[in-house]
C-alpha cells in the first residue's frame, strides 16, 4: 500500500496513532515539520521535494513528518490544529506547534522559515 515511503533519513510517514509519538514527543529533542498534505492536492506534490531537500540540508537538526489527511483517521489531526487547506506545513518544538505556512511556497522561504526556528533553537 505504501510505496511511496520516502526513503530519507529525516523524513517519515505519521497518522493519527503515532503522531503524538512521532511527532509531539520527538520535538522536545528535535523541531519537527509537519506537511499535511494530500494525493489529489497538486501544490501539495510541487512542495514536497522542495521541503525534503530543505530538510536534508539541516542534516537532522530538523526532521519532515508527512500527514497524507485522506489516509485512515487522518483528518482528526488536521482537524486538531485547525488546518484548513493544504499543503500546511505545521513547526512543533517542545511539544507545542509554533508556526505554520500553507500553500507551495519556494525554496528560499522554506529555508528562511526553517533558519528562523533553528537558529533560535540554538541560541537558547
Amino acid at each position: 500500500m505504501h510505496s511511496h515511503k520516502p526513503a530519507h533519513p529525516y523524513v517519515s510517514d505519521s497518522n493519527l496513532a503515532d503522531f503524538d509519538e512521532k511527532v509531539i514527543n520527538h520535538s522536545h529533542t528535535t523541531p519537527v515539520l509537519v506537511d499535511f498534505w494530500a494525493e489529489w492536492c497538486s501544490p501539495c506534490h510541487v512542495l514536497a521535494p522542495n521541503l525534503i531537500k530543505a530538510v536534508e540540508q539541516q542534516q537532522g537538526r530538523v526532521k519532515l513528518v508527512k500527514v497524507e489527511v485522506d489516509e485512515g483517521e487522518n483528518m482528526k489531526l488536521a482537524g486538531r490544529y485547525n488546518v484548513r487547506g493544504f499543503p500546511t506545513v505545521i513547526l512543533f518544538r517542545d511539544g507545542e506547534a509554533i508556526d505554520h505556512f500553507s500553500s507551495a511556497r519556494p525554496m528560499h522561504f522554506i529555508r528562511d522559515f526553517i533558519h528562523q526556528h533553528i537558529e533560535h533553537a540554538h541560541s537558547e
